[in-house]
């Protein structure tokens, strides 16, 4: 009998989502980290964490839990501590991207909309104080999750496979820490990333009256303004990096949010239920996430193209002047 349609499907994606979702992050950092791309420091700090997050996210989530699931389903990786320890450090990782993105949008937030605050919040030190702390309290939110699973099965001493504590289901602790983490990853960065690009579109949209007013734009002239022009790119940009989380997220959010209700436990289902199917495209969705988070910002920037074109060059260049 053959794989189910969506076991294919997954053993295909993964595959090809890990291989660009490396290449994709290191090439953002690297070229980020140049500081060629007329990004501000505390911008590229920030976005350079987001790669970062979410090139640990790939190879903890994608490679090392569900290709290795997929293609290795006996391995060292199952042997219970290690399993617990890979799932607790994803829930992190997975929490660092996410957040970083929030503090991403409220430095942008704070850099149009609050000037008087902009020289002292978006600087380096700052950001860099922003993604130590989101690191920090992001790993040890996700420590209690390491005590959630026993194992499965004891061979020679040695304890293999992940499963929940059979208290995890009936635990008050449990249900309430669900509910809560359900919140603060992602519904919570839902809200405040609407609600800062909110703000910060209606300040741009503010400004740029006052300057047709006081360039004569409602009498007909034509004027080229360089500065309304860059504040309409940033409400481009930032109109695309809430849809791209908003969009990218949401499969998963509503069917985490339908699973606390019901209670639905993917395992008793078979591979073909629509719920489980609809899940595994949500996780599918929500990893996508990390391939485009960063590029979306990044692959904006002129300057960026350039370094990327020069990159994809320079291997060329260098064969060509050896057969000189």
């Amino acid at each position: 009998m053959g794989y189910p349609v969506i076991f294919q499907i997954e053993r295909i994606y993964y595959p090809s989502l890990a291989v660009i979702g490396v290449v994709v992050n290191l090439v953002a950092i690297v070229i980020l980290n140049r500081g060629n791309c007329g990004l501000s420091k505390c911008i590229t700090h920030y976005l350079v964490a987001m790669s970062a997050a979410d090139l640990l996210l790939v190879i903890l989530n994608v490679i090392l839990n569900r290709i290795n699931n997929i293609y290795f389903p006996v391995s060292f990786l199952f042997i219970t501590p290690v399993c617990s320890v890979r799932v607790a450090l994803l829930l992190a990782t997975l929490d660092c991207s996410v957040w970083f993105t929030v503090a991403f949008t409220f430095d942008r937030f704070v850099a149009i909309c609050c000037q008087k605050l902009k020289p002292k919040y978006c600087t380096k030190r700052t950001a860099a104080v922003v993604i130590v702390s989101v690191s920090v309290v992001s790993c040890v939110r996700s420590i209690p999750w390491y005590f959630v699973f026993v194992p499965l099965i004891i061979i020679d001493n040695i304890p293999w496979f992940c499963i929940q504590t059979p208290y995890y289901y009936t635990s008050i602790f449990w249900s309430t820490y669900e509910w809560i983490d359900s919140i603060i990853t992602p519904l919570l960065p839902f809200v405040f990333i609407l609600v800062f690009n909110a703000l910060t579109v209606r300040n741009i949209i503010t400004a740029n009256r006052l300057r047709r007013g006081l360039r004569g734009h409602g009498k007909g002239q034509n004027h080229i303004d360089p500065e309304m022009e860059n504040r309409r790119k940033s409400i481009i940009l930032l109109f695309a990096l809430s849809a791209n989380f908003i969009l990218l997220w949401i499969p998963y959010v509503v069917h985490s949010l339908n699973w606390q209700v019901t209670n639905f436990n993917y395992a008793d289902k078979s591979l073909s239920d629509p719920i489980y199917i609809a899940q595994q495209f949500g996780f599918m969705l929500r990893l996508l996430n990390s391939c485009t988070n960063t590029c979306i910002y990044a692959l904006t920037q002129s300057k960026f193209r350039e370094e990327l074109k020069n990159g994809l060059k320079y291997p060329f260049c260098l064969i060509v002047k050896l057969f000189k």
